[in-house]
């Protein structure tokens, strides 16, 4: 049942979570088939690959970090900004993070990748402005992780996967992502950052 307060994050939720699982268990083409090849955008117009790779993932480790972290940012924020704001910040960071990756990758032709991230990514930066004190807990660290350390924690990962380059996995997304959420923000929430600050620094 889609919870009442936050319907389009419980919404994106649901669809991730089925699309990867029928991908993964169930049809490993239909995977391939929506993967996101920068070099083959223009060159095959697959155009559809920037939003569809978005709601498939790699992995069932990957699915659960990502739905995780869109779980504990996404049910919060969207009650606060209002669904049609949240769509557009969601949609906003798929993209975003999509056209960072066709930037760095689009003249490498066996570059290929999906998942969340980028998208999941904005929610987490704009849920850290709205919300500059909130902490989550992740099993099975015994204290709470204040969110900004967690944003953190989470670039410094994807940085370092990054430059590993393993797997399918679009880790490259994960700044323009956060970039993303800041932006969409400062754009349609200006004064949030100041007393974000203040909270914060209280």
């Amino acid at each position: 049942m889609l919870d009442l307060d936050a319907p389009a994050a419980a919404l994106i939720l649901v669809i991730n979570v089925c699309a990867s699982l029928f991908g993964l268990y169930r049809s490993p083409q239909m995977i391939e088939r929506h993967l996101f090849r920068p070099y083959w955008f223009f060159r095959q117009r697959q155009y559809v690959t920037v939003i569809s790779s978005g709601f498939l993932h790699a992995d069932v480790p990957h699915l659960l970090f990502n739905m995780f972290t869109l779980w504990a940012f996404a049910f919060p924020l969207e009650p606060v900004m209002g669904t049609a704001s949240f769509v557009a910040l969601y949609a906003f960071g798929l993209l975003v993070s999509g056209a960072g990756t066709y930037v760095q990758h689009r003249n490498d032709p066996g570059y290929r990748c999906l998942g969340a991230s980028g998208a999941v990514l904005a929610v987490l930066f704009a849920s850290i402005v709205y919300f500059p004190t909130a902490s989550l807990f992740i099993m099975p660290i015994p204290v709470p992780i204040p969110a900004p350390l967690f944003a953190v924690g989470y670039i410094a990962y994807s940085w370092y996967a990054s430059k590993q380059n393993r797997g399918r996995i679009n880790h490259d997304a994960h700044l323009a992502g956060a970039v993303a959420g800041l932006v969409f923000v400062a754009l349609t929430e200006p004064g949030l950052f100041g007393s974000a600050w203040a909270r914060f620094a209280a």
